[in-house]
């Protein structure tokens, strides 16, 4: 998996394109100034510079060096908040909290048990009416929806449908 899109992002920079449309829908609603975003399996940035752009500080996790690496340069060119980790999502743990955590089309690439528990892992590292949003595999999403009904903490969803799953922390 690593592999694979450490030679794209090397060979194509920005190789994902634009952010994902229904994330730019959710941020650019958001009546909440300068929140803080947890971008897992964020790649290059595409969702992570679009975010930062609105003045929210991101901290963005990938297994690619190259990606992180072209992530933080344009983030220190145009004067961005964001920090970048360069890690296995598996083996991440935040050291803060955060308002919004995102994974768009990361977790299919784990197996089943990893996938709710790299979610499971992150529940803990969110503030009080925290948003997650994920973009994944369609038939993936009811598996999210049961690591969320586990939680200790009650989550609303508020948006789920053709591989995509949002939810509000409700505390």
């Amino acid at each position: 998996m690593s592999s694979k899109y450490e030679e794209i992002y090397k060979a194509h920079r920005h190789a994902l394109g634009e952010p994902t449309k229904t994330f730019v829908d959710f941020f650019t609603s958001l009546e909440k100034p300068e929140q803080t975003v947890l971008d897992i399996g964020a790649g290059q940035g595409r969702d992570a510079l679009f975010i930062a752009r609105l003045g929210h500080s991101v901290t963005a996790v990938d297994l690619s060096p190259s990606g992180m690496m072209q992530l933080q340069e344009d983030a220190n060119q145009e004067e961005l908040n964001i920090k970048t980790h360069i890690v296995d999502v598996c083996e991440f743990t935040p050291s803060a909290k955060f308002d919004i955590v995102l994974i768009d089309r990361t977790l299919h690439m784990l197996n089943a048990q990893d996938r709710t528990a790299v979610l499971s892992s992150l529940l803990p590292h969110t503030n009080s009416q925290a948003f997650l949003l994920i973009a994944d595999e369609r038939s993936n999403i009811p598996a999210f929806t049961q690591t969320l009904n586990a939680s200790t903490d009650p989550w609303e969803i508020f948006l789920q449908k053709k591989g995509f799953l949002f939810a509000q922390k409700q505390i």
